[in-house]
């Protein structure tokens, strides 16, 4: 499965580097500075690092479960961001939910068995 989980994983990590960008901008236009370091996004993020060279089959549990907990914490901001009537910020979490709510159908498709 290597081929087929590489360029997976490829499209993902694009994909959530270009994410990394609309959201630091996002946070910018609202005035605030944006985390900029590992150590930064690491105090933030609800996702442990992973020690090791798991199986791929744990590799994409992982994977979803880390999907998973990114749309989790993208539900929980929609009351705040409505609250401050923010559609900006509403728009492009929608758009993040879709994304990582999709991922981790695809990634939950290949453990199907």
């Amino acid at each position: 499965m290597f081929q087929t989980l590489h360029l997976m994983f490829e499209g993902q990590y694009t994909e959530l580097a270009l994410a990394v960008d609309m959201i630091a901008e996002r946070i910018r236009a609202l005035g605030m500075p944006a985390p900029g370091t590992y150590q930064e996004f690491a105090k933030l993020s609800s996702i442990d690092e992973e020690e090791g060279v798991p199986t791929a089959e744990d590799m994409i549990k992982k994977l979803v479960e880390g999907q998973e907990a990114v749309a989790r914490t993208a539900r929980s901001i929609f009351p705040v961001v409505d609250k401050a009537n923010d559609e900006p910020t509403a728009d492009l979490l929608t758009q993040r939910l879709q994304i990582h709510e999709k991922t981790a159908w695809m990634l939950r498709s290949l453990l199907a068995k």
